[in-house]
């Protein structure tokens, strides 16, 4: 079966119902996407299909067949990082960082969807993203950063309300 992963093609000889994590992992070696809790719950294991976030580890390979997956190395490189990317290293988001790529994507996708999400929209579409290390003010701090930046309104007093009331 081919799928398309960050715009390459890959031609895969797994089981259709394997989870597409393990293809991603295992099979293509795209080590970013990271197994969390394995029923989907967590978000680590967060790609876009489509340009919008699942869990790939209860994915089915066989069914994203043709396609368009997205995984953190497809979003930016360390040369140029994407914008939510960028913000992540500014404000020194993560902590143990286990948890970010899922982050990370979910926080593209919002922001491909809803340029200037406000607070609400933000907790939303980060609820089924978890840390264990409790960095979710510092996670919504740099989605507000991505995003005024995206417009053009970045404002340092907003992100201080942020941090103060997470």
């Amino acid at each position: 079966m081919k799928i398309t992963i960050n715009g390459q093609e890959h031609t895969v000889t797994d089981s259709p119902d394997t989870p597409l994590l393990w293809v991603i992992r295992d099979s293509i070696g795209l080590k970013g996407t990271k197994f969390g809790c394995g029923r989907g719950l967590c978000g680590a294991c967060t790609v876009h299909l489509d340009g919008q976030p699942i869990r790939s580890c209860s994915t089915l390979v066989g069914d994203v067949a043709g396609r368009q997956i997205t995984t953190i190395e497809g979003i930016g490189s360390p040369e140029q990082p994407h914008p939510v990317q960028q913000a992540w290293l500014e404000l020194n988001v993560p902590q143990c960082g286990y948890c970010q790529s899922g982050q990370i994507m979910s926080a593209v996708a919002l922001l491909a969807a809803n340029p200037e999400p406000d607070d609400d929209a933000i907790r939303a579409a980060m609820a089924g993203n978890l840390c264990r290390c409790g960095t979710y003010p510092r996670i919504h701090q740099a989605i507000r950063k991505a995003a005024t930046r995206a417009v053009g309104q970045w404002r340092p007093q907003a992100d201080k309300e942020v941090a103060s009331h997470g």
